[in-house]
């Protein structure tokens, strides 16, 4: 008698053999695969990346002491997730991975919200990321141009901030330096300057 392939858990081989113009996790012992995101959600991602990099990797008018990667493949306990951009302390890690994977839990990701992915990054990976112990999570959505900052207390989700379009990031663990929002997406020929907020 063979199992029900339906109830059968997906292998690292299935997530090897899905076409590379896709993204694939394994999410629950289910494989999830979606298509890559748009130039809306990834010039966001990349805008992103650069506003905490200078002050928070590199220390450029920042406090430094952080390492940030671009769609890291993240192995935690049985499930493979891909955040769009996450940030470990550099105090936790130390040494370069050898592997094309992390197992070191990141302490900050950000997830860019799409249709196709919003369901799962609001769902089991928000509970999967709370359970290997990442300390903060951002979910960033570019179509309605809203940032929720949320904080791990005791494996729970507190949101600690909703930001919207015209107003400043500026909250943990990022709370060090602040940059406008609307920085993030360069396709509305509406943003304002975006310069960085400077200190009163």
């Amino acid at each position: 008698m063979t199992a029900d392939p339906a109830l059968a858990k997906a292998t690292y081989a299935d997530l090897e053999a899905v076409p590379p113009h896709r993204v694939a996790e394994i999410i629950d012992g289910r494989l999830e695969t979606h298509p890559r995101p748009r130039p809306r959600h990834g010039a966001a991602a990349l805008r992103l990346g650069a506003k905490l990099g200078d002050p928070f990797d590199f220390g450029d008018g920042g406090p430094g002491g952080w390492i940030f990667v671009m769609e890291p493949e993240l192995h935690l306990g049985p499930n493979v997730v891909v955040p769009d951009l996450a940030g470990w302390r550099r105090e936790r890690l130390t040494v370069e991975p050898k592997t094309a994977y992390m197992e070191i839990a990141p302490d900050w990701a950000c997830e860019i919200l799409s249709p196709s992915t919003e369901q799962l990054d609001r769902g089991p990976k928000r509970r999967i990321y709370a359970r290997a112990g990442v300390d903060h999570l951002w979910l960033l959505d570019p179509q309605t141009k809203l940032l929720e900052a949320f904080a791990r207390v005791a494996d729970q989700w507190l949101l600690l901030a909703t930001i919207g379009e015209g107003d400043e990031v500026r909250v943990a663990p990022f709370d060090a330096v602040g940059f406008p929002l609307d920085a993030l997406f360069p396709f509305d020929t509406s943003a304002p300057d975006t310069k960085p907020f400077e200190e009163a």
